[in-house]
């Protein structure tokens, strides 16, 4: 398990007030790179919606979850589609967004919208070991870290913000790391 998440920062040059990228590289306590770390800015008091219509996908594919970790933003609406030759019985039953899609395959008609921040463990009923996370962020800038830990912004306003790093093996409560940032 992990301890904590630790942080680079790197911010490319700007003039003050202008926006500019930000990337941030992700690391284990041993210092290693981590994958599908979802990373979240937040300015203080303005909580971030999807734009409307915004829409994801977290598909099935050889009995996984694909991608196992999902980043949205609060409002995006997730299609589920079953590429196996198999069906599945998609849920999740937490705080964040209950819902089941019962036995299918293909696609179902009906995406499920994630309206509310916070972490959803999916699962499938028939396939027990297949687990996927849909972690819905209200920040303004988010996404999930690449192989190499790396996540990347590309038009940050200098200023203070609120950075929450989320990993389902981060020991903070919720899997969570909160930091106050000033760029």
């Amino acid at each position: 398990m992990l301890r904590r998440a630790v942080l680079q920062l790197a911010l490319c040059g700007a003039a003050p007030a202008l926006a500019a990228p930000v990337g941030l590289t992700v690391l284990d306590a041993a210092g290693q790179p981590l994958a599908d770390a979802v990373v979240a800015v937040y300015v203080a008091g303005a909580p971030a919606q999807a734009p409307a219509g915004a829409t994801a996908e977290l598909a099935q594919r050889q009995k996984t979850f694909v991608p196992g970790v999902l980043a949205v933003q609060t409002g995006t609406a997730v299609q589920f589609p079953n590429f196996d030759t198999v069906r599945h019985h998609v849920y999740s039953f937490s705080p964040t967004k209950v819902f089941e899609i019962k036995l299918y395959a293909g696609t179902p008609a009906a995406p499920v919208v994630f309206d509310k921040p916070g972490t959803a463990v999916l699962g499938c009923n028939i396939h027990d070991e297949m687990r996927a996370y849909v972690v819905v962020t209200d920040g303004q800038h988010y996404g999930r870290s690449d192989g190499r830990g790396v996540w990347r912004a590309p038009d940050v306003v200098p200023g203070e913000y609120t950075l929450r790093i989320w990993h389902p093996r981060l020991r903070e409560p919720g899997g969570l790391t909160e930091r106050v940032l000033r760029i």
